[in-house]
């Protein structure tokens, strides 16, 4: 291994679907990855043993590969470094427990949680900052024989140094200061023998020569624990760099009620992983352009951490809405029709085994989708008037258009030329049109809207040439007289 790779690494805990945030962090891992040709390692921090799920990790790493970041050591792929499941590698970190014991750097605690929550709710009583006082710091082998009688199973917790200024030197952050006095000794081995995250994360990153260790801010406040760990076991600690939590439109952190947040939701809403990577990127990194719109290669060449934000990112539902937009129109014909296929089928309109004449007419019909969806899942929606002759008027304007009294010879013309068409297509639509409109002497607005308000009940929607072929002479002429005869229009 080259000393100056960047080695990044992705560690995320198996307890619940993959958040969007989860994805902003690996992508800006994956991004330094591939900007320096390091190396991207994917860790399973699985100790929190009543909340981690084998599907849980699935939906993981199923997210990343839908996404398109592959990672080059770790589960599934391995490495030199593993094993990559922390719930693997409990006798790694007990050597190195048992190497600070031995030190004095660390020792055993006996205190009951009732203990610990007492001295807790007097700490803050007093005004002072809550953390542990050092009880157990120096208990006498009586003491340690009475705690064992009376059958404690103790934690062991680190000896923080007295009077020490901790400092983080952080990409997106400057150089930030802690004071050792403030942090209490702290659990590093729980009572059932599993070490707490802010110790096994230490251990991995080193023996997994991390270089940099990119993550959410809110991991900032755990760093000076994990630079004393990393000092006490004579490891070097690496760059960090925190980057911003992402928040919701009401500048509240970002959760359910924002609407989705895991990254399946989206795959499940029709959204395309290319778009959700762009617009990731953008949420707490500026490029040095006004360029919105990036492909991974463009991300891969542009991204650079020292133009990642400190401030806050807002999850802007309408900019993604725009972007993915702007993905879907670049798609195919035959991509396009993929990507509404589960909707088509949820809702009802398809089946799946279509073929010929009818699997033909649904493309055409999904086609139609195409400029006015942001994303898969609001296609059948677009595209409902193709599979419901029922509907009512969007509103009194809309029916008050049929009762103009040029109506009945516009569409007496239109159901009289329309069946003698030889080929109906969007050509022969408009040409019937400008036959109609230069016959009548009417401008194209008195021709066009009563024909749509009667075909949809609406005053937009989809070009009148795309939908006369797709919904054919016999539809288009039982939707019109139907549409007349709700307004009392006699032909």
């Amino acid at each position: 291994m080259c000393n100056d790779e960047v080695r990044v690494r992705f560690a995320p805990s198996p307890t619940g679907p993959f958040h969007i945030g989860g994805a902003r962090s690996a992508l800006f891992n994956y991004l330094l990855a591939r900007k320096t040709g390091g190396k991207l390692i994917l860790r399973i921090e699985d100790t929190d043993r009543e909340r981690s799920t084998p599907e849980s990790e699935e939906n993981i790493k199923a997210a990343l590969k839908w996404l398109g970041m592959d990672w080059d050591e770790g589960v599934d792929v391995g490495g030199p470094n593993g094993p990559y499941h922390q719930m693997e590698r409990l006798d790694i970190y007990k050597k190195y427990t048992d190497k600070l014991l031995a030190e004095g750097k660390a020792y055993y605690c006996y205190c009951t949680d009732e203990e610990l929550e007492k001295e807790r709710q007097s700490l803050i009583k007093e005004g002072k900052m809550p953390r542990y006082m050092g009880k157990c710091r120096h208990l006498t082998e009586e003491q340690i024989a009475q705690f064992k009688a009376e059958g404690r199973k103790p934690t062991v917790r680190f000896r923080v140094p007295a009077d020490k200024q901790i400092l983080v030197r952080d990409m997106v952050r400057g150089d930030v200061v802690f004071d050792s006095n403030n942090i209490g000794d702290f659990v590093i081995v729980k009572s059932d023998g599993i070490p707490t995250y802010n110790y096994a994360v230490v251990i991995d990153d080193a023996l997994m020569h991390i270089t940099h260790v990119i993550r959410a801010e809110e991991h900032l406040s755990n760093t000076p624990r994990q630079c004393l760990v990393y000092d006490a076991l004579g490891f070097k600690q690496p760059t960090f760099g925190h980057i911003s939590l992402i928040l919701g439109k009401d500048h509240t952190k970002m959760s359910k009620r924002h609407g989705a947040t895991s990254v399946d939701q989206y795959r499940q809403l029709g959204y395309l992983p290319e778009a959700i990577n762009n617009f990731l990127a953008l949420l707490g990194w500026a490029p040095n352009s006004e360029q919105e719109i990036f492909s991974m290669d463009e991300l891969i060449h542009e991204f650079s951490m020292d133009r990642v934000a400190k401030n806050p990112a807002v999850f802007d539902i309408d900019k993604l809405n725009w972007i993915n937009q702007h993905y879907m129109r670049q798609l195919d014909a035959e991509a396009f029709f993929e990507a509404a296929k589960p909707h088509m089928i949820a809702a009802g309109y398809m089946t799946g085994e279509e073929e010929g004449e009818k699997l033909a007419w649904l493309k055409r019909v999904v086609a139609t989708a195409q400029e006015h969806i942001s994303y898969a899942a609001q296609i059948p929606e677009c595209v409902e008037m193709y599979f419901n002759d029922e509907f009512d008027f969007e509103n009194e304007e809309a029916e008050a258009v049929l009762k103009a009294e040029t109506v009945p010879t516009v569409i007496n013309m239109l159901l009289e030329e329309l069946p003698k068409v030889e080929k109906l297509d969007n050509d022969a639509v408009k040409a019937l049109f400008k036959q109609i409109q230069k016959a009548t002497k009417l401008k194209g607005k008195d021709v066009f809207m009563p024909i749509r308000v009667a075909l949809t009940g609406n005053q937009h929607g989809p070009e009148l040439a795309a939908m006369v072929p797709l919904l054919g002479v016999e539809r288009t002429a039982k939707r019109i007289k139907s549409s007349l005869a709700k307004t009392g229009v006699n032909l």
